[in-house]
């Protein structure tokens, strides 16, 4: 029963973004962190490890067989792999705040249902890279991080499936990322309080990982 409310609460979309304060790196367009993407609570997110990122998706993509059409649909692809960056790493520290720590088993066993769920690791790696964008190699950090979120509402005494939990979930890591540091290269804009999204780009806390949402899409009539 445990587990079928997790996969449950997995495969809601619907989270709110996060609201965090977001100073700028430069008043006066001179990046304070050279090379910097983002700064969060003084970890730094590399224009290199973004732009790997970006890269890995965008190579992936151009393999699979509707890749131009997935390239078409995430024009804004480097906007919201920086607002997913920011995001993990929010969820790691509320994570370790927590006393939560996700073990390489446990990683492994999940990702081992998912694909079950999917039907194969191939039917997983397709239907993430196709609905959300996410490239084979950053599959186990999405699960990782979605595992800790698990973790996090359980401890909280939350169930994400309801609105009333999905919203206390969202308000638990809008109180973390608070007490955080977080700065962002202005050439990627700013973290919109009022739009709480990094530009507009509008990341789900939860995500489905299990491929089904991607499925549903393929099978509906054009």
């Amino acid at each position: 029963m445990e587990r079928r409310r997790r996969r449950s609460a997995l495969s809601l979309c619907s989270a709110a973004a996060l609201v965090t304060a977001v100073p700028l790196l430069s008043a006066c367009g001179q990046d304070t962190h050279p090379g910097a993407a983002a700064v969060v609570d003084g970890s730094r997110i590399s224009e290199s490890q973004l732009q790997s990122q970006v890269g890995e998706v965008r190579k992936a993509q151009r393999a699979a067989p509707q890749g131009e059409q997935m390239i078409k649909q995430t024009g804004r692809l480097t906007k919201a792999t920086l607002d997913g960056m920011i995001r993990e790493r929010i969820v790691a520290h509320a994570a370790e705040e927590a006393g939560i720590h996700v073990t390489r088993r446990q990683l492994q066993q999940e990702r081992r249902d998912f694909e079950r769920q999917a039907g194969g690791a191939k039917r997983l790696e397709q239907a993430l890279l196709q609905q959300q964008a996410i490239a084979p190699g950053e599959i186990d950090s999405q699960l990782r991080m979605q595992l800790r979120i698990d973790r996090i509402a359980q401890r909280e005494g939350i169930d994400p499936r309801t609105p009333q939990g999905n919203a206390a979930l969202t308000r638990k890591l809008q109180g973390v990322s608070k007490a955080m540091s977080i700065d962002v290269n202005p050439r990627y804009g700013e973290w919109d309080q009022r739009k709480t999204a990094l530009g507009e780009a509008r990341s789900p806390w939860l995500r489905d990982l299990s491929g089904r949402e991607a499925d549903r899409e393929q099978q509906r009539p054009m």
